[in-house]
């Protein structure tokens, strides 16, 4: 099972994420999310040695003047969450950035729309609401595609997380479920290392 833990604070939470081996590390820049944070914080992403830890900036429509000044070579992967499309995620591409492109899910009818991000290293099958908590559809969830090019975001936790992989889950993106209980944006560091300790049992 790989891990994304989105939604991290540049100085507070990057540490113990690369000492507890999460394989993707998300900042989020989007203004309406708690969990927006500033572009000055992006220079302190310097002072870390990511190890085999890759950083993604969660970004909607990114325009390039933020992908050459900021993403530049502070960030691995661009995640998108917006109206881009298969073109613009070429183009993003050729600037040297890596993409996992989000595919909204409301309904079964939706899960075909990844066809349409061809060329974007990984999907995350994601609930429509960016910036607010929502829980993906557990009646979907065995409809997914399986295979490591493809994510699943959405009330994950170290409850369900086992129940998810069953299911032929292998790859979780979580958020709020590792923060402090009504404090939205703030990661609990014992919630992250209680559900990395589930995702190592359950390789074992």
């Amino acid at each position: 099972m790989k891990v994304k833990i989105c939604g991290l604070n540049p100085v507070r939470d990057v540490q113990i994420c690369i000492d507890l081996k999460v394989n993707f590390l998300g900042f989020v820049f989007y203004y309406k999310s708690p969990r927006n944070i500033k572009l000055e914080d992006v220079k302190k992403l310097k002072n870390y040695n990511k190890k085999n830890s890759l950083f993604v900036a969660v970004t909607v429509n990114p325009s390039d003047e933020f992908l050459k000044k900021v993403a530049w070579k502070n960030f691995d992967y661009i995640q998108l969450h917006g109206s881009e499309t298969n073109d613009r995620i070429n183009q993003i591409k050729s600037m040297g950035f890596k993409i996992i492109k989000a595919v909204k899910i409301n309904g079964k009818s939706d899960i075909d729309n990844y066809k349409r991000y061809n060329d974007a290293d990984i999907i995350l099958f994601d609930t429509p609401g960016m910036e607010k908590s929502l829980e993906f559809p557990k009646n979907l969830i065995s409809e997914l595609p399986k295979g490591e090019r493809f994510a699943l975001a959405g009330s994950v936790s170290q409850d369900n997380v086992e129940n998810i992989a069953n299911l032929g889950v292998n790859f979780c993106d979580l958020s709020s479920s590792l923060e402090l209980d009504k404090q939205i944006g703030y990661k609990d560091h014992q919630k992250i290392k209680k559900f990395i300790k589930k995702i190592n049992e359950l390789k074992n």
